[in-house]
């Protein structure tokens, strides 16, 4: 069952899809209504799930699941993921590798592998202050108040 992303309450668990390039305004509206279909459909052992999402910079793909009413099981993570894939397919863009980071440069989002930002962050490239995108955030108040921090508040301090 889809609902608006800012009616889900703070508790809903959080699955954050990071792009490696931003999404054109065309791919946003047709990733837009592919997440609409899917989460529409979006089920758990036959018990619809209460979930939405948000798009953030383009290039942020953000799902919410409400799982007071149902949780996700294996086989719905598992769909949700085969849906992820099914986008980076369609698009040629990687939503999946958990092993780059992305941060701000001002207004725009860099995204970088892992490897390459810590040797940024021992050149001083990067800094503690240095806005970084937690995406191991686990519900939507964390996602709310620490997903967008300083480096020095996020799994990334260890670089610095």
């Amino acid at each position: 069952m889809l609902v608006d992303f800012n009616d889900l309450p703070e508790t809903s668990r959080i699955w954050i899809y990071q792009a490696n390039r931003s999404f054109t305004k065309d791919e946003l509206q047709e990733v837009s209504a592919a997440l609409d279909d899917f989460l529409t459909h979006w089920t758990a052992h036959g018990s619809n799930l209460k979930a939405g999402y948000e798009i953030r910079y383009n290039r942020f793909i953000v799902l919410g699941l409400d799982q007071s009413m149902a949780s996700a099981s294996g086989c719905s993570i598992d769909a949700s993921v085969h849906f992820i894939q099914s986008l980076e397919k369609k698009y040629a863009i990687d939503l999946l590798d958990k092993m780059n980071v992305s941060y701000k440069q001002g207004e725009y989002i860099a995204y970088k592998p892992l490897s390459d930002f810590k040797k940024m962050a021992k050149q001083k490239a990067v800094s503690s202050n240095t806005i970084v995108f937690n995406n191991l955030v686990t519900n939507k108040l964390e996602y709310l108040e620490h997903w967008e921090v300083p480096a020095s508040e996020s799994w990334h301090a260890r670089f610095m």
